[in-house]
């Protein structure tokens, strides 16, 4: 999803000259369209949200740019990623599932196919996002 400046401000709750700040300073990179608008990602919401987050721990923009720049923090929709856990997880218990009553060379097989690691992984993940 593109989003235009004011759609990001709307949703980020800081202003339209605030994110051009940003963009001025690097922290947000915005694409440009033919016409010159600038669009930005959904990952230029959580970067923001971050950079917001810096600066009540009273962090200059500077070292800011540095944390982005340098620990390369890779930004995730918390939200996003959980649904995604959560779809898989329940695509797995519906395969497994669906094989009860069946017999048991063809639960063995479905059950092989899904390592116990991922399934301890997503349960994992689940617990620690929510």
């Amino acid at each position: 999803m593109k989003l235009k400046i004011g759609e990001l401000a709307k949703i980020t709750e800081v202003t339209k000259r605030t994110i051009d700040y940003y963009t001025t300073l690097g922290l947000l990179q915005p694409e440009r369209s033919t016409t010159n608008y600038r669009y930005y990602d959904e990952n230029a919401i959580n970067r923001i949200k971050y950079i917001e987050e810096c600066k009540k721990k009273k962090l200059s923009l500077v070292e800011i740019k540095e944390r982005l720049n340098n620990e390369k923090v890779e930004m995730v929709d918390i939200e996003y990623l959980k649904k995604t856990l959560d779809s898989i997880d329940k695509e797995i218990k519906g395969i497994l599932t669906s094989f009860q009553g069946q017999d048991h060379h063809k639960k063995k097989e479905v059950r092989n196919t899904i390592s116990h690691e991922s399934i301890s992984l997503i349960q994992t993940l689940l617990l620690l996002l929510s």
